[in-house]
Protein backbone atom coordinates (compact mmCIF):
# COMPACT_ATOMS: atom_id res chain seq x y z
CA UNK A 1 0.00 0.00 0.00
CA UNK A 2 1.22 3.53 -0.69
CA UNK A 3 1.69 5.42 2.42
CA UNK A 4 1.42 8.92 2.54
CA UNK A 5 1.60 11.25 5.46
CA UNK A 6 0.32 14.75 5.77
CA UNK A 7 1.92 15.26 2.61
CA UNK A 8 0.50 17.44 -1.18
CA UNK A 9 0.07 15.52 -4.22
CA UNK A 10 0.02 17.67 -7.95
CA UNK A 11 -0.74 14.71 -9.51
CA UNK A 12 -1.70 15.19 -13.21
CA UNK A 13 -2.35 12.91 -16.17
CA UNK A 14 -1.70 12.58 -20.13
CA UNK A 15 -5.28 13.16 -20.41
CA UNK A 16 -7.44 16.49 -19.37
CA UNK A 17 -11.04 17.06 -19.95
CA UNK A 18 -10.50 20.23 -21.81
CA UNK A 19 -8.69 18.65 -25.00
CA UNK A 20 -10.38 14.80 -24.39
CA UNK A 21 -11.35 13.95 -28.32
CA UNK A 22 -14.37 11.99 -29.26
CA UNK A 23 -14.09 10.39 -32.52
CA UNK A 24 -17.76 9.31 -33.87
CA UNK A 25 -17.49 5.73 -35.50
CA UNK A 26 -20.59 3.66 -36.80
CA UNK A 27 -21.19 0.16 -35.79
CA UNK A 28 -22.74 -2.48 -38.07
CA UNK A 29 -26.81 -1.78 -36.32
CA UNK A 30 -25.83 1.95 -37.24
CA UNK A 31 -26.25 3.27 -34.49
CA UNK A 32 -23.28 5.75 -34.01
CA UNK A 33 -20.95 5.24 -30.62
CA UNK A 34 -18.32 7.45 -28.81
CA UNK A 35 -14.71 6.36 -28.68
CA UNK A 36 -11.91 7.93 -27.40
CA UNK A 37 -9.44 9.00 -29.79
CA UNK A 38 -6.83 8.81 -26.84
CA UNK A 39 -6.11 5.25 -25.00
CA UNK A 40 -6.87 5.16 -21.66
CA UNK A 41 -3.42 4.40 -19.51
CA UNK A 42 -5.18 4.30 -15.74
CA UNK A 43 -8.05 5.19 -13.95
CA UNK A 44 -6.97 9.07 -13.90
CA UNK A 45 -8.29 9.05 -17.65
CA UNK A 46 -11.75 8.02 -16.58
CA UNK A 47 -12.30 10.55 -14.34
CA UNK A 48 -12.64 13.68 -16.77
CA UNK A 49 -15.94 11.38 -18.26
CA UNK A 50 -17.39 10.83 -14.51
CA UNK A 51 -16.44 14.76 -13.14
CA UNK A 52 -13.00 16.33 -11.63
CA UNK A 53 -14.77 17.72 -8.49
CA UNK A 54 -18.96 17.07 -8.91
CA UNK A 55 -21.22 16.40 -5.82
CA UNK A 56 -19.45 12.40 -5.51
CA UNK A 57 -15.96 13.98 -5.16
CA UNK A 58 -17.10 17.02 -3.00
CA UNK A 59 -19.28 14.23 -0.39
CA UNK A 60 -15.60 12.25 -0.12
CA UNK A 61 -14.29 15.27 0.60
CA UNK A 62 -16.84 16.24 3.47
CA UNK A 63 -16.46 12.54 5.05
CA UNK A 64 -12.86 12.88 5.61
CA UNK A 65 -13.82 15.75 8.31
CA UNK A 66 -14.34 12.44 11.03
CA UNK A 67 -10.73 10.50 9.77
CA UNK A 68 -8.95 14.02 10.17
CA UNK A 69 -9.86 14.51 13.43
CA UNK A 70 -9.32 10.71 14.73
CA UNK A 71 -5.75 11.21 13.07
CA UNK A 72 -5.56 14.42 15.16
CA UNK A 73 -7.01 12.75 18.49
CA UNK A 74 -4.74 9.42 18.24
CA UNK A 75 -1.76 11.55 17.35
CA UNK A 76 -2.05 14.62 20.15
CA UNK A 77 -3.87 13.36 22.63
CA UNK A 78 -1.39 12.24 24.79
CA UNK A 79 0.14 14.64 25.83
CA UNK A 80 -2.64 16.81 27.36
CA UNK A 81 -3.59 13.14 29.37
CA UNK A 82 0.32 13.11 30.42
CA UNK A 83 0.98 16.57 31.58
CA UNK A 84 2.48 17.45 34.75
CA UNK A 85 1.91 20.94 36.45
CA UNK A 86 5.35 22.99 37.02
CA UNK A 87 4.86 23.03 40.51
CA UNK A 88 4.85 19.90 42.75
CA UNK A 89 6.67 19.27 46.04
CA UNK A 90 6.00 15.89 48.51
CA UNK A 91 2.74 15.25 50.49
CA UNK A 92 3.49 14.94 54.17
CA UNK A 93 0.40 12.93 55.27
CA UNK A 94 1.22 13.98 59.01
CA UNK A 95 0.73 17.67 57.94
CA UNK A 96 -2.06 17.47 56.11
CA UNK A 97 -4.62 19.32 58.63
CA UNK A 98 -2.37 22.68 57.85
CA UNK A 99 -2.95 24.73 54.86
CA UNK A 100 -0.75 24.25 51.65
CA UNK A 101 1.32 26.97 52.68
CA UNK A 102 2.54 25.75 55.65
CA UNK A 103 3.19 22.50 55.39
CA UNK A 104 5.34 22.76 52.40
CA UNK A 105 7.52 25.50 54.37
CA UNK A 106 7.40 23.31 57.05
CA UNK A 107 8.58 20.27 55.53
CA UNK A 108 10.01 21.14 51.90
CA UNK A 109 13.86 22.26 51.86
CA UNK A 110 14.13 25.77 50.06
CA UNK A 111 16.69 25.32 47.79
CA UNK A 112 17.59 28.00 44.69
CA UNK A 113 14.88 30.24 45.47
CA UNK A 114 12.23 27.43 45.18
CA UNK A 115 11.09 24.56 46.73
CA UNK A 116 12.29 21.38 46.06
CA UNK A 117 10.08 18.90 43.84
CA UNK A 118 11.79 15.72 45.10
CA UNK A 119 13.05 15.56 48.32
CA UNK A 120 11.31 16.30 51.84
CA UNK A 121 12.92 16.83 55.48
CA UNK A 122 13.59 12.93 57.09
CA UNK A 123 12.32 13.65 60.57
CA UNK A 124 9.43 12.30 63.07
CA UNK A 125 6.60 14.53 62.33
CA UNK A 126 4.48 13.78 65.19
CA UNK A 127 7.36 14.93 67.47
CA UNK A 128 7.61 18.02 65.98
CA UNK A 129 3.99 19.12 65.74
CA UNK A 130 3.64 18.18 69.76
CA UNK A 131 6.85 20.50 69.93
CA UNK A 132 4.65 23.30 67.90
CA UNK A 133 7.15 23.87 65.68
CA UNK A 134 6.16 25.12 62.28
CA UNK A 135 9.49 26.52 61.50
CA UNK A 136 11.93 24.17 58.77
CA UNK A 137 15.33 23.49 60.85
CA UNK A 138 18.08 24.11 57.98
CA UNK A 139 19.86 21.13 60.03
CA UNK A 140 17.35 18.31 59.23
CA UNK A 141 18.09 15.61 57.05
CA UNK A 142 16.94 15.43 54.18
CA UNK A 143 15.35 12.05 51.46
CA UNK A 144 14.02 11.43 48.14
CA UNK A 145 10.17 11.71 48.29
CA UNK A 146 8.97 8.01 47.61
CA UNK A 147 5.21 8.21 47.90
CA UNK A 148 2.73 10.90 46.93
CA UNK A 149 3.30 14.10 45.63
CA UNK A 150 0.69 17.65 45.63
CA UNK A 151 0.46 19.71 42.90
CA UNK A 152 0.35 23.73 41.50
CA UNK A 153 -3.05 23.26 39.32
CA UNK A 154 -2.13 26.80 38.06
CA UNK A 155 -1.00 26.04 35.03
CA UNK A 156 -2.05 22.36 34.20
CA UNK A 157 -5.67 23.07 35.76
CA UNK A 158 -6.58 19.70 36.22
CA UNK A 159 -5.29 16.02 37.61
CA UNK A 160 -3.79 14.12 34.50
CA UNK A 161 -2.74 10.41 34.82
CA UNK A 162 0.55 11.66 35.30
CA UNK A 163 -0.21 13.67 38.46
CA UNK A 164 -2.94 11.24 39.54
CA UNK A 165 0.05 8.37 39.84
CA UNK A 166 3.08 10.91 40.48
CA UNK A 167 5.33 9.67 37.30
CA UNK A 168 7.47 12.87 38.41
CA UNK A 169 11.58 13.09 40.03
CA UNK A 170 12.66 9.56 39.23
CA UNK A 171 9.72 8.63 37.07
CA UNK A 172 9.21 11.76 35.09
CA UNK A 173 10.54 9.82 32.31
CA UNK A 174 7.46 7.52 32.20
CA UNK A 175 5.36 10.46 29.73
CA UNK A 176 8.46 10.16 27.35
CA UNK A 177 8.27 6.37 27.47
CA UNK A 178 4.65 6.34 27.19
CA UNK A 179 4.73 8.38 24.13
CA UNK A 180 7.70 6.18 22.75
CA UNK A 181 5.82 3.37 23.02
CA UNK A 182 2.53 4.65 21.40
CA UNK A 183 5.17 5.63 17.92
CA UNK A 184 6.55 1.28 18.32
CA UNK A 185 2.54 0.71 17.48
CA UNK A 186 3.03 2.85 14.78
CA UNK A 187 5.48 0.64 13.24
CA UNK A 188 3.04 -2.20 14.08
CA UNK A 189 0.12 -0.93 12.46
CA UNK A 190 2.21 0.06 9.37
CA UNK A 191 3.28 -3.43 8.99
CA UNK A 192 -0.40 -4.85 10.06
CA UNK A 193 -2.78 -2.74 8.42
CA UNK A 194 -0.53 -2.37 5.24
CA UNK A 195 -0.85 -6.27 5.10
CA UNK A 196 -4.83 -5.79 5.63
CA UNK A 197 -4.84 -2.92 3.25
CA UNK A 198 -3.35 -5.18 0.45
CA UNK A 199 -4.75 -8.41 1.10
CA UNK A 200 -8.75 -7.05 1.98
CA UNK A 201 -8.41 -4.17 1.13
CA UNK A 202 -8.46 -0.14 2.34
CA UNK A 203 -11.89 0.02 3.75
CA UNK A 204 -11.14 -3.29 6.19
CA UNK A 205 -7.78 -1.71 7.17
CA UNK A 206 -9.33 1.80 7.77
CA UNK A 207 -12.37 0.10 10.45
CA UNK A 208 -9.32 -2.08 11.85
CA UNK A 209 -6.83 1.01 12.45
CA UNK A 210 -9.70 2.99 13.61
CA UNK A 211 -11.35 0.50 15.86
CA UNK A 212 -7.38 -0.20 17.36
CA UNK A 213 -7.40 3.51 18.56
CA UNK A 214 -10.95 2.72 20.46
CA UNK A 215 -9.81 -0.32 21.80
CA UNK A 216 -6.84 1.26 23.24
CA UNK A 217 -7.93 4.43 24.30
CA UNK A 218 -11.09 3.00 26.19
CA UNK A 219 -8.72 0.94 27.89
CA UNK A 220 -6.39 3.68 28.70
CA UNK A 221 -8.78 4.92 30.83
CA UNK A 222 -9.27 2.12 33.21
CA UNK A 223 -5.43 2.00 33.53
CA UNK A 224 -4.36 1.50 37.20
CA UNK A 225 -0.27 1.27 36.21
CA UNK A 226 2.43 2.57 34.24
CA UNK A 227 2.21 -0.13 32.02
CA UNK A 228 -0.91 -1.15 31.54
CA UNK A 229 -1.54 2.57 30.46
CA UNK A 230 1.39 1.94 27.91
CA UNK A 231 0.07 -1.25 26.48
CA UNK A 232 -3.38 0.44 25.73
CA UNK A 233 -1.12 3.48 24.34
CA UNK A 234 0.83 0.90 22.11
CA UNK A 235 -2.91 -0.73 20.79
CA UNK A 236 -3.60 3.00 20.34
CA UNK A 237 -0.25 3.38 18.13
CA UNK A 238 -1.68 0.86 16.11
CA UNK A 239 -4.14 3.45 14.65
CA UNK A 240 -1.28 6.30 13.90
CA UNK A 241 -1.58 7.18 11.17
CA UNK A 242 -3.64 4.54 9.23
CA UNK A 243 -6.60 6.05 11.04
CA UNK A 244 -6.94 8.67 8.64
CA UNK A 245 -3.88 8.06 5.73
CA UNK A 246 -5.83 5.35 4.26
CA UNK A 247 -9.19 7.24 3.72
CA UNK A 248 -6.50 10.51 2.75
CA UNK A 249 -5.25 7.86 -0.24
CA UNK A 250 -8.73 6.19 -1.32
CA UNK A 251 -10.49 10.09 -2.01
CA UNK A 252 -7.74 11.43 -4.37
CA UNK A 253 -7.71 8.46 -6.03
CA UNK A 254 -11.57 9.55 -7.35
CA UNK A 255 -10.60 13.44 -7.30
CA UNK A 256 -9.86 14.73 -10.48
CA UNK A 257 -5.63 15.42 -11.31
CA UNK A 258 -6.35 19.27 -11.05
CA UNK A 259 -8.24 19.21 -8.12
CA UNK A 260 -6.15 16.73 -6.05
CA UNK A 261 -3.53 19.49 -4.75
CA UNK A 262 -6.63 21.55 -3.15
CA UNK A 263 -8.13 18.67 -2.03
CA UNK A 264 -4.89 16.73 -0.55
CA UNK A 265 -3.70 20.07 1.16
CA UNK A 266 -7.05 21.38 2.52
CA UNK A 267 -8.00 18.59 4.42
CA UNK A 268 -5.01 18.90 6.18
CA UNK A 269 -5.20 22.86 6.61
CA UNK A 270 -8.72 22.72 7.65
CA UNK A 271 -9.85 19.77 8.68
CA UNK A 272 -6.80 18.12 10.58
CA UNK A 273 -5.33 21.65 11.90
CA UNK A 274 -9.20 22.60 13.19
CA UNK A 275 -9.17 19.42 15.12
CA UNK A 276 -5.44 19.49 16.75
CA UNK A 277 -6.01 22.84 17.80
CA UNK A 278 -9.82 21.87 19.86
CA UNK A 279 -7.98 19.28 22.01
CA UNK A 280 -6.19 21.89 24.34
CA UNK A 281 -9.13 23.09 24.67
CA UNK A 282 -11.47 19.74 25.26
CA UNK A 283 -8.75 19.24 28.13
CA UNK A 284 -9.54 22.37 30.08
CA UNK A 285 -13.08 22.39 29.33
CA UNK A 286 -13.90 18.82 30.94
CA UNK A 287 -10.97 19.05 33.62
CA UNK A 288 -10.58 15.45 34.08
CA UNK A 289 -7.96 13.71 31.72
CA UNK A 290 -10.66 10.34 31.80
CA UNK A 291 -13.34 11.96 30.45
CA UNK A 292 -10.98 13.74 28.21
CA UNK A 293 -9.76 10.36 27.40
CA UNK A 294 -13.34 9.12 26.10
CA UNK A 295 -13.86 12.17 24.33
CA UNK A 296 -11.39 11.87 22.27
CA UNK A 297 -11.56 7.86 21.59
CA UNK A 298 -15.08 6.77 21.96
CA UNK A 299 -15.45 9.16 18.42
CA UNK A 300 -13.25 6.35 16.71
CA UNK A 301 -15.68 3.47 16.92
CA UNK A 302 -17.59 5.56 14.17
CA UNK A 303 -15.37 4.12 11.35
CA UNK A 304 -17.97 0.93 11.34
CA UNK A 305 -19.84 2.54 8.97
CA UNK A 306 -17.20 3.17 6.77
CA UNK A 307 -18.45 0.65 4.10
CA UNK A 308 -21.78 2.83 4.12
CA UNK A 309 -20.44 5.74 3.31
CA UNK A 310 -16.87 5.69 1.98
CA UNK A 311 -16.19 3.49 -1.83
CA UNK A 312 -13.52 0.60 -1.62
CA UNK A 313 -10.44 1.62 -3.27
CA UNK A 314 -10.92 1.54 -7.37
CA UNK A 315 -7.16 0.75 -8.12
CA UNK A 316 -7.26 -1.80 -5.52
CA UNK A 317 -10.15 -3.80 -6.79
CA UNK A 318 -8.31 -3.49 -10.44
CA UNK A 319 -4.85 -4.50 -8.57
CA UNK A 320 -7.39 -8.05 -7.61
CA UNK A 321 -8.67 -7.91 -10.94
CA UNK A 322 -11.96 -7.14 -9.63
CA UNK A 323 -12.62 -5.12 -12.21
CA UNK A 324 -16.37 -5.55 -12.34
CA UNK A 325 -16.49 -3.76 -8.97
CA UNK A 326 -14.26 -0.71 -10.06
CA UNK A 327 -16.14 0.27 -13.00
CA UNK A 328 -19.84 -0.20 -10.40
CA UNK A 329 -17.88 2.61 -8.45
CA UNK A 330 -16.89 4.91 -11.40
CA UNK A 331 -20.74 4.68 -12.87
CA UNK A 332 -22.20 5.28 -9.16
CA UNK A 333 -20.24 8.92 -9.83
CA UNK A 334 -21.34 9.52 -12.86
CA UNK A 335 -25.08 9.33 -12.15
CA UNK A 336 -24.07 11.75 -8.37
CA UNK A 337 -21.96 13.95 -10.63
CA UNK A 338 -25.12 13.60 -13.43
CA UNK A 339 -22.34 12.17 -16.02
CA UNK A 340 -22.39 9.87 -18.45
CA UNK A 341 -19.38 7.61 -19.70
CA UNK A 342 -19.42 6.16 -23.18
CA UNK A 343 -20.43 2.55 -23.31
CA UNK A 344 -16.78 2.71 -25.63
CA UNK A 345 -14.84 4.14 -23.02
CA UNK A 346 -15.77 1.91 -20.49
CA UNK A 347 -15.08 -1.16 -22.38
CA UNK A 348 -11.74 0.35 -23.63
CA UNK A 349 -11.00 0.77 -19.91
CA UNK A 350 -12.13 -3.02 -18.98
CA UNK A 351 -9.07 -3.60 -21.60
CA UNK A 352 -6.87 -1.01 -20.12
CA UNK A 353 -7.84 -2.64 -16.26
CA UNK A 354 -6.99 -5.73 -17.02
CA UNK A 355 -3.24 -4.61 -18.23
CA UNK A 356 -3.05 -2.56 -14.99
CA UNK A 357 -3.43 -6.09 -13.10
CA UNK A 358 -1.14 -8.17 -15.26
CA UNK A 359 1.23 -5.34 -14.29
CA UNK A 360 0.35 -5.60 -10.93
CA UNK A 361 1.13 -8.83 -10.71
CA UNK A 362 4.76 -8.04 -12.55
CA UNK A 363 5.05 -6.08 -9.84
CA UNK A 364 5.34 -8.87 -7.21
CA UNK A 365 8.82 -10.00 -8.17
CA UNK A 366 10.36 -6.76 -7.01
CA UNK A 367 11.15 -5.69 -3.98
CA UNK A 368 12.64 -2.62 -1.66
CA UNK A 369 15.84 -4.25 -1.91
CA UNK A 370 16.14 -3.28 -5.71
CA UNK A 371 16.47 0.13 -4.40
CA UNK A 372 19.72 -0.69 -3.78
CA UNK A 373 20.95 -2.49 -6.47
CA UNK A 374 22.32 0.07 -8.53
CA UNK A 375 24.54 3.00 -6.98
CA UNK A 376 22.03 5.88 -7.86
CA UNK A 377 19.33 4.59 -6.54
CA UNK A 378 20.69 3.63 -3.90
CA UNK A 379 22.02 7.06 -2.73
CA UNK A 380 18.63 8.75 -3.43
CA UNK A 381 16.79 6.18 -1.56
CA UNK A 382 19.48 5.92 1.71
CA UNK A 383 18.89 10.09 1.39
CA UNK A 384 15.43 9.61 1.30
CA UNK A 385 15.07 7.66 4.10
CA UNK A 386 17.11 9.69 6.41
CA UNK A 387 16.28 12.82 5.41
CA UNK A 388 12.82 12.26 6.44
CA UNK A 389 13.66 10.68 9.36
CA UNK A 390 15.37 14.31 10.23
CA UNK A 391 11.71 15.67 9.13
CA UNK A 392 9.59 13.25 11.39
CA UNK A 393 11.83 13.93 14.50
CA UNK A 394 12.10 17.95 14.24
CA UNK A 395 8.27 17.72 13.51
CA UNK A 396 7.14 15.64 16.00
CA UNK A 397 9.72 17.48 18.52
CA UNK A 398 8.81 20.80 18.00
CA UNK A 399 4.90 19.53 18.27
CA UNK A 400 6.19 18.13 22.24
CA UNK A 401 8.02 20.61 23.18
CA UNK A 402 6.00 23.55 23.64
CA UNK A 403 6.10 22.88 27.30
CA UNK A 404 9.39 23.99 27.25
CA UNK A 405 8.58 27.45 25.98
CA UNK A 406 7.87 29.45 29.08
CA UNK A 407 4.31 30.26 28.41
CA UNK A 408 0.98 28.72 28.97
CA UNK A 409 1.43 25.27 26.98
CA UNK A 410 -2.51 25.38 25.65
CA UNK A 411 -2.45 28.51 24.37
CA UNK A 412 0.99 27.99 22.61
CA UNK A 413 -0.40 24.39 21.60
CA UNK A 414 -3.12 26.09 19.79
CA UNK A 415 -0.64 29.18 18.28
CA UNK A 416 1.92 26.35 16.90
CA UNK A 417 -0.54 23.86 15.36
CA UNK A 418 -2.29 26.54 13.73
CA UNK A 419 0.69 27.19 11.69
CA UNK A 420 -0.27 23.77 9.28
CA UNK A 421 -2.84 26.32 8.14
CA UNK A 422 -0.65 28.73 6.41
CA UNK A 423 1.63 26.30 5.43
CA UNK A 424 -0.28 24.30 3.51
CA UNK A 425 -1.92 27.31 1.79
CA UNK A 426 1.49 28.38 0.72
CA UNK A 427 2.97 25.27 -0.37
CA UNK A 428 -0.08 24.90 -2.56
CA UNK A 429 0.86 28.32 -4.18
CA UNK A 430 4.65 27.68 -4.19
CA UNK A 431 5.34 24.18 -4.71
CA UNK A 432 5.17 24.19 -8.37
CA UNK A 433 7.12 27.52 -9.00
CA UNK A 434 10.11 26.67 -6.49
CA UNK A 435 10.33 22.91 -6.95
CA UNK A 436 10.96 20.45 -4.20
CA UNK A 437 14.78 20.18 -3.87
CA UNK A 438 15.33 23.98 -2.91
CA UNK A 439 12.13 24.33 -1.21
CA UNK A 440 12.88 21.12 1.59
CA UNK A 441 16.07 22.81 1.57
CA UNK A 442 15.15 26.02 2.37
CA UNK A 443 12.41 25.23 4.93
CA UNK A 444 14.33 22.43 6.93
CA UNK A 445 17.41 24.93 7.06
CA UNK A 446 15.15 27.74 8.18
CA UNK A 447 13.42 25.90 10.66
CA UNK A 448 17.04 24.64 11.91
CA UNK A 449 17.71 28.24 12.32
CA UNK A 450 14.89 29.36 14.25
CA UNK A 451 15.30 26.51 16.51
CA UNK A 452 18.54 27.62 17.20
CA UNK A 453 17.84 31.26 17.52
CA UNK A 454 15.01 30.32 19.57
CA UNK A 455 17.88 29.30 22.51
CA UNK A 456 19.60 32.46 22.27
CA UNK A 457 16.56 34.63 22.94
CA UNK A 458 14.34 35.21 26.92
CA UNK A 459 12.30 32.45 27.90
CA UNK A 460 8.91 33.52 27.27
CA UNK A 461 7.30 35.49 24.04
CA UNK A 462 10.70 35.61 22.61
CA UNK A 463 11.82 32.26 22.31
CA UNK A 464 7.98 31.10 21.88
CA UNK A 465 7.73 32.71 18.53
CA UNK A 466 11.57 32.35 17.43
CA UNK A 467 10.33 28.37 17.85
CA UNK A 468 6.59 28.67 16.59
CA UNK A 469 8.53 29.91 13.38
CA UNK A 470 10.28 26.56 13.49
CA UNK A 471 7.51 24.97 13.52
CA UNK A 472 5.73 26.34 10.49
CA UNK A 473 8.95 26.09 8.70
CA UNK A 474 8.94 22.36 9.11
CA UNK A 475 5.30 22.15 8.34
CA UNK A 476 6.06 23.01 4.49
CA UNK A 477 8.85 20.41 4.45
CA UNK A 478 6.90 17.74 6.71
CA UNK A 479 4.36 18.20 3.43
CA UNK A 480 6.93 18.15 0.41
CA UNK A 481 8.34 15.08 2.34
CA UNK A 482 6.39 11.81 0.79
CA UNK A 483 5.56 13.40 -2.34
CA UNK A 484 9.40 14.20 -3.22
CA UNK A 485 10.18 10.31 -2.21
CA UNK A 486 6.87 9.44 -4.23
CA UNK A 487 8.31 11.35 -7.39
CA UNK A 488 11.79 10.12 -7.04
CA UNK A 489 11.10 6.52 -6.36
CA UNK A 490 10.50 3.85 -9.69
CA UNK A 491 6.51 2.82 -10.34
CA UNK A 492 8.24 -0.83 -9.67
CA UNK A 493 9.16 -0.39 -6.02
CA UNK A 494 7.20 2.85 -4.97
CA UNK A 495 4.89 1.49 -2.45
CA UNK A 496 7.74 -0.73 -0.57
CA UNK A 497 10.22 2.39 -0.79
CA UNK A 498 7.81 4.95 0.23
CA UNK A 499 6.46 2.49 3.02
CA UNK A 500 9.85 2.15 4.61
CA UNK A 501 10.70 5.25 4.33
CA UNK A 502 7.14 5.91 6.21
CA UNK A 503 8.42 3.23 9.24
CA UNK A 504 11.99 4.84 9.26
CA UNK A 505 10.16 7.80 9.84
CA UNK A 506 8.13 5.77 13.00
CA UNK A 507 11.41 4.86 14.34
CA UNK A 508 12.96 7.99 14.26
CA UNK A 509 10.21 9.51 16.11
CA UNK A 510 10.79 6.56 18.96
CA UNK A 511 13.47 9.19 20.27
CA UNK A 512 11.79 12.43 20.43
CA UNK A 513 9.92 12.12 23.75
CA UNK A 514 13.45 11.61 25.17
CA UNK A 515 14.78 14.41 23.08
CA UNK A 516 11.63 16.92 24.90
CA UNK A 517 12.76 15.08 28.21
CA UNK A 518 16.19 16.77 27.94
CA UNK A 519 14.52 19.92 28.50
CA UNK A 520 14.26 18.61 32.86
CA UNK A 521 18.03 19.24 32.50
CA UNK A 522 17.98 22.13 30.22
CA UNK A 523 15.62 24.07 28.50
CA UNK A 524 17.54 24.58 25.33
CA UNK A 525 18.69 21.26 24.93
CA UNK A 526 15.73 19.92 23.00
CA UNK A 527 15.75 23.00 20.54
CA UNK A 528 19.48 22.41 19.92
CA UNK A 529 19.47 19.24 19.37
CA UNK A 530 16.25 20.12 16.70
CA UNK A 531 17.67 23.08 15.26
CA UNK A 532 20.87 20.65 14.33
CA UNK A 533 18.56 17.88 12.76
CA UNK A 534 16.78 20.35 10.39
CA UNK A 535 19.54 22.07 9.24
CA UNK A 536 21.71 18.38 8.73
CA UNK A 537 18.16 17.22 7.10
CA UNK A 538 17.96 20.03 4.93
CA UNK A 539 21.18 20.05 3.61
CA UNK A 540 21.21 16.95 2.20
CA UNK A 541 17.62 17.51 0.06
CA UNK A 542 20.52 19.50 -2.35
CA UNK A 543 22.02 15.48 -3.05
CA UNK A 544 18.71 14.69 -4.27
CA UNK A 545 17.60 16.03 -7.65
CA UNK A 546 14.68 17.82 -8.53
CA UNK A 547 11.51 15.88 -9.44
CA UNK A 548 9.25 19.00 -10.63
CA UNK A 549 7.80 18.97 -14.00
CA UNK A 550 9.32 15.30 -14.46
CA UNK A 551 7.57 12.27 -15.51
CA UNK A 552 8.22 9.40 -12.37
CA UNK A 553 10.90 6.91 -13.34
CA UNK A 554 8.82 3.60 -13.84
CA UNK A 555 11.58 1.16 -13.96
CA UNK A 556 14.50 0.33 -11.91
CA UNK A 557 16.96 2.14 -15.10
CA UNK A 558 15.02 4.95 -14.67
CA UNK A 559 15.45 5.49 -11.66
CA UNK A 560 19.13 5.00 -11.83
CA UNK A 561 19.48 7.88 -14.53
CA UNK A 562 17.08 10.18 -12.97
CA UNK A 563 18.27 13.69 -13.12
CA UNK A 564 21.50 13.05 -14.93
CA UNK A 565 20.75 15.87 -16.91
CA UNK A 566 20.47 18.16 -13.58
CA UNK A 567 23.25 20.40 -12.30
CA UNK A 568 23.35 21.53 -8.48
CA UNK A 569 22.90 25.16 -9.52
CA UNK A 570 19.72 24.41 -11.25
CA UNK A 571 16.51 26.40 -10.06
CA UNK A 572 13.43 25.25 -11.67
CA UNK A 573 11.69 28.68 -11.29
CA UNK A 574 14.62 29.83 -13.19
CA UNK A 575 14.48 26.85 -16.53
CA UNK A 576 10.63 27.30 -16.61
CA UNK A 577 10.64 29.22 -19.80
CA UNK A 578 13.58 27.68 -21.04
CA UNK A 579 12.67 23.94 -20.72
CA UNK A 580 8.30 24.81 -21.56
CA UNK A 581 7.58 22.85 -24.92
CA UNK A 582 3.96 23.65 -26.67
CA UNK A 583 2.73 20.92 -24.72
CA UNK A 584 3.48 21.14 -21.26
CA UNK A 585 5.47 17.95 -19.28
CA UNK A 586 3.18 15.86 -17.05
CA UNK A 587 2.89 17.26 -13.26
CA UNK A 588 3.02 14.64 -10.66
Amino acid sequence: MESHEKNVFTVGTDLDPSRTEIEMRTGANGVEAAAPKHQLKDLDDLLPYVGDFGWYQRILFLLMIPYSFFFAFVYFGQIFMTVVPEEHWCFVPELQHLSVEERRHLSIPFVNNHYDKCSVYDVNWTEVLLNGTLEPNPGWSVKSCQEKWEFNYTDVPYESIASQQGWVCDRDNYPATAQAVFFCGGIAGGFIFGWVADKYGRIPALIGANLAGFVGGLGSVFTNAFWSFCVCRFIVGLAYDNCFIIMYIVVLEYIGTKWRTFVANMSIAVYFTFAACLLPWIALWVADWKIYTLIISVPLALAVLTPWVVPESARWLISQGRIDEAIKIMQKCERINKKKIPEAVIEEFRVTAKEIHRAEQEFKNYSVLDLLRTPRLRRHSILLVIIWMSIAMVFDGHVRNVGSLGLDMFMTFTVATFTEFPADILLILILDILGRRWLAFGTMVLSGVFSLLATTAPIGIASASLAIVGRFAVNISYNIGMQYAAELLPTVVRAQGIALIHISGYVATILTPYIVYMATIAREIPLLILGALGIFGGCLCLFLPESMGKEMPQTIQDGEEYGLDQKFWDFPCCNRKKNKTPKEETRY
